[in-house]
């Protein structure tokens, strides 16, 4: 009670001194810079922890951990979240999406310890994922628990919610600019100029925070070796397709890998898929991780590092081996990082996209030197990032702003704009949704930056029923009907059974010829007058399938049923109504 009244005393005390406006620009910070803790606390946490577990190993313990580790920490955190927090929603961008569209903005509070250790656990003991998707997922649950804290409006809510995640992401690159794109490309955010100075406001603030916290072997920063050669331009098309390409095989595995672990029980789930992936981490330890180390090496293209391999591969002439080397990585990558996730991991796709796009650059340039071109290897690699990272995120200006910042300057910007379009292309031939948004887009469940479509999402079922319709008894007669008739404000009664099963409709202008009749009250029974609707409204469509019927139709009211059960009606005047009042609401600035 006492913290209750603390807080109404802070709200009245801000509606008189700071307007509402200047309010959520301070939010904004302080939710940018928890983002940025958020992302020092996992960063630091998980390169300790990998120095802690492998340093000073030697090759035979080396390779027996790189096995084990992996399994313990998918284990730990499996049993962390089903267990102790109970917790079963997934820390992916996914998620997010869902909190905005269908839960008004609310993610729960645990949310952000949960997402924070099980990222720790995860990606600290090697399992191969990136740690972008549990720092986003806190970040974000930040910024929605404080707005739901402070009685926002789900506008508001949205919004601090996207800080939040702009906050996260700007620390973890240390990209500004990139952060803000992410907010409004991958979670839809509006750029408007309610929302643009917030999200200004905690990228910059993140940005901060790693300015002032961030070791400089966590960051993720290059500074370019080469100068961009216009007579190169056509290769940064090929790469596209091609990236393009690795996208469409990195998210097809990844829906495959889900759907095999969802045929297992939990723990079947966690053996077998713990064994497949310390395997694949066996025979090729560069998987281990978030691969950041790996990126930075292709980058130094300082290739004789990386190929550390358990296959007896040492009498193959260096060139076979390099290709099989890297063509293996760039393919098990993507099978690495769906097992940790769809086994219990907690992790996400940022990172392993990057480690896919960087070798398949620097693979396609290699390539080419092979015939003497003399291109820039690391060039290519950079700009593979971005477009594998364009496509599996179905974000091309994500991709494109994000290696432009880490590369501290614009010089690849020509050829960044070029790969990351053509990627994504390439992608949307295939695949006309993302990793994040398929599954929401086949529910219905999608907010789009297409406002009409926007308010069928945000439009709840519930709140254009209407139940004030009186019921009539399919055993009724015309004489009962009548006196139910004369107390009631509607044209239309459901009739119902004993179990309140609907049978059919009476419109009032189909008995109306009767219904003054006397000596027809007790000779015509309510079941011989009713009609059956042209359409029934399911209690779990979606309205879209809702706006459909009633064009499929042309009806003005529609019955809600469940499992056949009446419900109540839907009339077109009260959709109708609901629709335009959300429209102006999310249109405001």
């Amino acid at each position: 009670m006492a913290r209750k009244s603390l807080l109404l005393k802070f709200l009245l005390w801000r509606e008189q001194k700071i307007s509402q406006r200047n309010f959520l620009l301070i939010l904004s910070s302080i939710v940018g810079i928890a983002g940025g803790f958020v992302a020092l606390i996992l960063k630091t946490s998980v390169f300790y922890l990998h120095e802690i577990l492998l340093k000073n190993k030697s090759f035979d313990e080396y390779n027996l951990l790189v096995f084990v580790y992996p399994i313990i920490g998918i284990t730990l955190t499996f049993v962390f979240l089903k267990y102790i927090l109970r917790d079963t929603v997934k820390h992916n961008i996914a998620a997010i999406l869902y909190a905005i569209s269908k839960r008004n903005s609310i993610m729960q509070a645990h949310k952000i310890f949960s997402s924070i250790f099980g990222g720790i656990l995860t990606a600290g003991f090697g399992g191969s994922i990136g740690l972008e998707s549990p720092i986003i997922s806190s970040g974000s649950s930040i910024g929605s628990n404080v707005g739901q804290l402070l009685k926002l409006s789900y506008k508001e809510v949205t919004l601090l919610l996207a800080c939040g995640a702009a906050g996260a992401i700007s620390a973890i690159f240390h990209t500004p600019l990139a952060a803000i794109v992410f907010a409004i490309e991958v979670l839809l955010i509006d750029l408007t100029r309610f929302s643009l100075i917030p999200l200004l406001i905690a990228s910059v603030s993140g940005a901060i925070v790693t300015n002032v916290f961030f070791q400089d072997e966590i960051l993720f920063e290059f500074i370019l070796k080469d100068h961009y050669e216009v007579k190169h331009t056509i290769f940064y098309l090929l790469l596209g397709i091609l990236t393009g390409l690795i996208s469409v095989y990195f998210s097809k595995m990844y829906f495959k890998i889900e759907k095999l672990a969802s045929k297992l029980p939990d723990f079947r789930r966690l053996l077998l898929g713990g064994l497949v992936l310390g395997f694949l981490i066996f025979l090729f330890p560069p998987l281990y991780g978030e691969g950041y180390q790996i990126i930075k090496a292709i980058f130094r293209e300082n290739y004789t590092s990386i190929m550390e391999t358990n296959l007896n591969l040492r009498l193959v002439n260096y060139q076979w081996f390099f290709y099989f080397f890297f063509i293996s990585l760039l393919l098990l990558k993507a099978v690495a990082t769906s097992v940790t996730i769809h086994i219990g991991g907690v992790g996400g796709i940022f990172a392993p996209s990057l480690f896919t796009g960087a070798i398949i650059g620097m693979l396609f340039s290699h390539t080419l030197n092979l015939f003497g071109l003399n291109i820039s290897e690391s060039n290519f690699a950079l700009v593979g990032m971005a477009g594998v990272l364009s496509g599996v995120l179905h974000a091309p200006l994500t991709g494109l702003f994000l290696i432009a910042e880490t590369t501290d300057g614009y010089e690849l910007i020509v050829p960044l704009m070029l790969t990351t379009t053509i990627s994504f292309l390439t992608v949307k031939i295939f695949d006309p949704n993302s990793i994040f948004t398929v599954q929401l887009a086949q529910r219905g469940e999608l907010i789009t930056h297409h406002k009409d479509k926007a308010v069928l999402t945000f439009m709840k079922l519930k709140s254009v029923i209407e139940t004030d319709f009186t019921t009539v008894h399919v055993d009724s007669s015309l004489g009962d009907l009548v006196k139910i008739i004369s107390k009631s404000q509607r044209n239309i009664f459901p009739v119902i059974d004993d179990d309140g099963i609907l049978n059919g409709i009476i419109l009032m202008d189909h008995i109306r010829e009767i219904m003054f009749d006397k000596e027809m009250y007790d000779k015509t029974q309510v079941s011989n007058l009713m009609i059956i609707p042209p359409e029934y409204i399911g209690f779990n469509d979606t309205m879209k399938e809702v706006i459909s019927k009633f064009e499929k139709t042309g009806a003005w009211n529609l019955p809600v049923i469940d499992k056949a059960k009446y419900i109540g009606m839907v009339s077109k005047s009260k959709l109708f109504s609901t629709y335009r009042n959300l429209l102006l609401e999310i249109s405001e600035e």
